[in-house]
C-alpha cells in the first residue's frame, strides 16, 4: 500500500504532540524578567523534548522517503512509535511541574526508551517488507548509534535516583548524537538523487 497517507498522519500527531507541550507553559503574572526565573524548570524540560519529537520527526521523514510501500504491521509499528511520542508531553510536564523529581526523571527516560525501541521496531518492520537485501535493509545494517541511545537510556533511569542532572545530562548527550539526521540514510538519499538526476550538460 502506498506510503503517503502514513506520512501525513504521522506529521499531524507529531504537530499536535509539540502544539499540546507549548500550551503547558503558562504565561506567568508580571512583567517583569524576575517572574520568568521560576519557569526555568518548565523551559528547559520543553526546550530538551522539543528538540527530541524535532529528531524523531526528522528521521522518521528520512525513513519514509528511503522506503517505497508499507503494509499492516508497519502501520501498526508506527502507532507504536506515535504512542510513545504522545507520552511525551505529559512526562516533560510531570517533570517540569515537579523541578526534577527523581520519579520523574526517570520516567521520563523510560518513554525516551521505549520511543527508541519502537523506532528500532518500526525499521525492521521496513526492512521485512522490502527484504533483506534491499537498499534500505543495508542502509540500516549498521545500527551503533541506536543500540547505544538504548543502552544510555537504561543507564540514565536508574541514575535519575542518583542525581537528576546526571541523568537529565545524558539524555540531553543522546538527543544531540541524533541532532543530525541518519546520515545513513541520508547519504545514499544523496547518491540516489545524483544517479537518477538527468545530465543537463549540452
Amino acid at each position: 500500500m502506498p506510503k503517503g497517507r502514513l506520512e501525513a498522519f504521522s506529521d499531524g500527531v507529531i504537530a499536535v504532540i509539540i502544539t499540546i507541550m507549548v500550551l503547558d507553559m503558562k504565561v506567568p503574572h508580571g512583567g517583569s524578567l524576575e517572574t520568568l526565573l521560576p519557569l526555568w524548570p518548565v523551559f528547559l524540560a520543553y526546550v530538551l523534548s522539543y528538540v527530541y519529537i524535532g529528531i524523531y520527526w526528522n528521521n522518521h521523514h528520512h525513513l519514509m522517503h528511503a522506503v517505497s510501500r508499507v503494509n499492516g504491521s508497519v502501520l501498526w509499528a508506527n502507532l507504536h512509535l506515535l504512542f510513545w511520542l504522545s507520552l511525551v508531553p505529559f512526562v516533560t510536564g510531570w517533570m517540569s511541574e515537579n523541578h526534577f523529581a527523581p520519579t520523574t526523571v526517570a520516567l521520563y527516560g523510560l518513554v525516551l526508551l521505549f520511543a527508541g525501541l519502537s523506532f528500532v521496531l518500526l525499521t525492521q518492520c521496513l526492512v521485512t517488507i522490502h527484504g533483506r537485501d534491499s537498499d534500505i535493509a543495508r542502509w540500516l545494517r549498521d545500527d551503533r548509534k541506536g543500540k547505544l541511545s538504548v543502552v544510555i537510556y537504561a543507564i540514565a533511569i536508574p541514575l535519575a535516583f542518583v542525581r537528576w542532572w546526571i541523568a537529565f545530562a545524558l539524555y540531553a548527550i543522546v538527543a544531540a548524537t541524533w541532532f543530525v539526521p541518519d546520515r545513513r540514510i541520508e547519504r545514499h538519499e544523496d547518491v540516489t538523487s545524483a544517479r537518477d538526476r538527468p545530465d543537463t550538460k549540452s
